[in-house]
């Protein structure tokens, strides 16, 4: 996987961050990548979404895509620092499994639910790959802000559809691709990068290196299709309390009022 001469755009927040180039796509280096960089910086550079909040300027409170989960089986797709299970579990679901291509968030995860006295079933590995998940089973699947690590998403889709039952709900989150089209610049919204493109790339930050593919929203919908999900709800606009609450020159607030940031689907599995 080697770097080439194409530059690309890469957004966190309201602007560019890091050098980002084009890359061929192969998912081992992509996984020993990026599992590298949840192992060493990925907590400290971009900061661990949770439950309640499924990312920028959007929450479960306001949405109430769950509902009442007591009683439930949950099943967390990059399962983070545990945060999310927390919420979960103190919400009196029946049990909790965590998934996470990085060990040392699998060991986070376990140390931060033992603190709140609570346990979780946690596997480490790729969510692309068989891992011993029992199919069939589960109640809610959901992924907050790690889906878009996938190097498959109509294979990852289709593994979590055979995790759940039959009417079983599948939730995730992640960066509207709109969002990562288009930076702040002198009080403007200015597209930098082709919605359409969905090719690799791999960016430096703070001396750590991750790789992405920034989907079209069509993408996720089709691929949705495909795995045999109905989708019955879709979230995209930022909510004015959250945004209320930054400072009235913080330029990201000021473009989540002009476009989505952050998208969250709710799909069920038929």
């Amino acid at each position: 996987m080697d770097k080439n001469s194409g530059y690309r755009t890469n957004v966190i927040g309201a602007g560019e961050v890091g050098v980002a180039f084009s890359v061929d796509m192969d998912k081992k280096v992509i996984h020993e990548t990026n599992s590298l960089f949840w192992d060493t910086k990925g907590n400290d550079v971009l900061g661990a979404t949770a439950l309640p909040l499924y990312g920028a300027f959007v929450s479960e409170e306001q949405c109430q895509l769950f509902g009442d989960v007591s009683g439930k089986k949950m099943l967390e797709i990059g399962c983070g620092s545990g945060q999310s299970l927390q919420y979960h579990g103190e919400r009196k679901a029946s049990e909790l499994w965590g998934m996470d291509l990085s060990e040392n968030q699998i060991e986070k995860t376990r140390q931060y639910l033992t603190a709140c006295s609570l346990s979780a079933k946690l596997i480490c590995s790729p969510m692309e790959e068989k891992c011993g998940i029992p199919e069939d089973y589960f109640d809610f699947v959901y992924s907050i802000y790690a889906i878009g690590w996938t190097t498959d998403l109509e294979g990852t889709f289709c593994r979590i559809a055979s995790y759940l039952k039959k009417d079983g709900v599948f939730i995730f989150s992640w960066s509207h691709p709109i969002h990562k089209c288009v930076v702040a610049e002198n009080d403007m919204l200015v597209f930098k990068k082709c919605y359409f493109d969905e090719s690799w790339y791999s960016v430096s930050l703070d001396e750590s290196t991750l790789t992405l593919s920034d989907r079209k929203l069509s993408t996720y919908v089709n691929a949705l299709s495909r795995a045999g999900f109905v989708i019955e709800e879709m979230i995209e606009q930022s909510e004015d309390e959250i945004m209320q609450l930054r400072d009235d020159n913080d330029d990201f607030a000021k473009k989540a009022k002009m476009l989505p940031v952050t998208f969250v689907i709710k799909a069920r599995k038929l």
